[in-house]
């Protein structure tokens, strides 16, 4: 896709500093006064509330100490806010890293878990200050969402011990294959009051979020479970039970002892932790923007949470990533910028230096409720449901990448489930060839300022009601980032939008998820997108991810589009 540049642009190109440069700077630059500190901390306040029970869960689901959860996400949640590239960003332990923390554990210790990670935040800095960030937006949609997937259902059978309180006879396997049938053998012993909590948790975070959505569900059932276990003295595993209760203090960074055979034993964790790292976290700057129309940086975001990782390590915390579900709740709670994510982190600071004691009558159950719940919703059932019905290529790529998840290994079934997605790109490419020759699969490098093979202004105007874009060439994974960010040009002063695939052989699931999301948003601002020039096989993929009337629009060439809104009061049009 292309755009017209002033060479005044091309100029003002920015520097490397400026590409560096945290978004709390930029915040402050801005101003910052009562007012927005007021908004940060009351979404600081909420963002703690949530981050407070999950960050146990995590922990004691990865094989390591709730404290070392908390300690996570205080130390993630500070330097993620003070030094990232998005403004929203909330930092600390993530439920995708649940399965690959657990397995380090199992076969490194503590000590190789917290090398690492460390490793890892090493990983996660070079990535980011050689630019690399932007490479990492290339991995497939059916990728994330299939190791997505794979993640939650084995987030969910790690709990199903705790959700039944069943007493195994040895260590629980690993390996889904080999902890379902020490699970069966177990299923007799039972404990009804371990259910009973533990459904009662998942009710109530069920029951509050449909009935006040905005009240803290998992921490009014994990305080309501911990509060039900102290008054009738409940016979049932808790926090103080299994792990002796919650340090009432900070711990002081203590580096680890590095030896050449542990790094080389550990260095394909780490390279795990960095790659898994990189996407949650950027993904999560995505939803981000998407859900405030701003826009973060990539490559300062990794070198955040490279430096959050290696501090996380010293501290004796855990894998620090971007969150989605508690990044979206600093969002809705009315959150100015990073400051949020620092507060949050200092209230979860201010829990362990006062009330770490009362930690100690929360019941493992009721934790593992929440834990059910979070693997419930990282699969997205929509997604899914999509990419198996859009085509059986992506359908292939989905489950492809979900078994190798659940089955093999997390790193395995990423660059597998990559390596099919670009295989199936490259066979349709071969298809389209006869019908493309007329505009390059992959176009060539253009100075700014220059005209040709983009769009052609059809009126310039100081406020245009009509923007127009042309999409020249393949729209597939690896351009749906550009173009997405060429999209969100399109200003409030802007009443529709016309988008011409006249010259698009072909589109992929994530470009189609691309432009569904744009036309939510836009239409959201009350902007009416048309799409023109849609092949057979473009309509057919678009319809399957929703994206037909009355979302958008269909007219055959850009000319008949025009007419359809001049024909509803818009007059001026500009091209992009």
């Amino acid at each position: 896709m292309e755009t017209r540049t002033s060479k005044t642009n091309q100029a003002s190109e920015p520097g490397y500093a400026e590409l560096f440069t945290p978004k709390l700077v930029t915040v402050l630059r801005e101003g910052y006064g009562f007012a927005q500190l007021r908004a940060d901390a009351i979404a600081g306040l909420t963002v703690a509330i949530v981050a407070l029970p999950l960050s146990m869960a995590i922990a004691i689901a990865s094989g390591v100490s709730p404290a070392q959860g908390l300690y996570t996400a205080i130390v993630g949640g500070i330097l993620v806010s003070l030094l990232g590239g998005s403004r929203f960003q909330i930092g600390g332990p993530a439920g995708a890293f649940i399965v690959l923390v657990a397995g380090t554990v199992q076969t490194h210790g503590l000590d190789g878990l917290i090398i690492a990670t460390i490793l890892s935040g090493l990983m996660l800095l070079a990535i980011g200050a050689l630019k690399l960030g932007t490479y990492i937006k290339f991995i497939p949609y059916p990728v994330t969402v299939g190791f997505t997937a794979g993640i939650a259902v084995i987030i969910f059978a790690s709990q199903i011990k705790d959700l039944l309180g069943l007493t195994l006879s040895g260590k629980e396997p690993g390996p889904l294959l080999e902890k379902l049938p020490v699970i069966w053998a177990a299923l007799p012993g039972i404990d009804p009051v371990t259910v009973a909590l533990s459904g009662a948790t998942i009710l109530v975070i069920i029951g509050t979020k449909r009935a006040r959505p905005h009240w803290p569900g998992m921490l009014i059932a994990v305080a309501g479970a911990a509060l039900a276990t102290a008054l009738f003295n409940l016979p049932v595993s808790t926090i103080g039970s299994v792990f002796g209760g919650i340090p009432g203090d900070f711990p002081m960074p203590v580096l680890p002892e590095f030896t050449l055979a542990k790094v080389q034993a550990v260095l394909p964790n780490a390279i795990a932790f960095a790659l898994l790292g990189a996407i949650e976290s950027l993904l999560s700057a995505v939803v981000a923007d998407g859900m405030t129309g701003r826009h973060h940086r990539s490559n300062c975001e990794l070198v955040a949470q490279g430096v959050a990782n290696m501090a996380s390590g010293l501290f004796g915390g855990i894998c620090v990533t971007g969150t989605i579900a508690r990044t979206a709740t600093n969002i809705r709670a009315g959150a100015h910028g990073p400051v949020s994510g620092v507060l949050h982190a200092l209230f979860l600071l201010l829990f362990i230096l006062v009330a770490a004691p009362l930690a100690s009558f929360i019941p493992l159950a009721s934790l593992a409720g929440v834990l059910a719940i979070v693997a419930w919703n990282m699969i997205e059932k929509h997604a899914i449901a999509t990419l198996l019905r859009a085509s059986r290529g992506d359908a292939a790529v989905l489950l492809v990448t979900f078994l190798l998840t659940i089955f093999r290994d997390l790193l395995e079934a990423i660059v597998v489930g990559f390596a099919l997605g670009s295989v199936l790109f490259i066979q349709r490419m071969s298809k389209t060839t006869a019908i493309a020759t007329h505009s390059p699969f992959v176009s060539e490098d253009r100075a700014d300022g220059t005209t040709g093979g983009g769009a052609s202004d059809i009126s310039s105007t100081t406020d245009p009601d009509i923007m127009i874009y042309r999409i020249t060439g393949v729209f597939f994974f690896g351009a749906a980032a550009s173009i997405g960010s060429v999209l969100d040009r399109i200003g409030d002063t802007h009443r529709a939008l016309i988008i011409d695939f006249a010259a698009v052989p072909f589109l992929d699931s994530t470009a189609a998820n691309t432009i569904a999301g744009l036309a939510h948003k836009t239409r959201g601002r009350g902007i009416e997108v048309i799409l023109t020039g849609t092949s057979h096989d473009l309509r057919r993929e678009l319809f399957a991810h929703g994206i037909k009337p009355p979302l958008v629009h269909y007219e055959t060439d850009i000319e008949k589009a025009v007419g359809r809104l001049r024909a509803h009061g818009l007059r001026n049009v500009t091209a992009s």
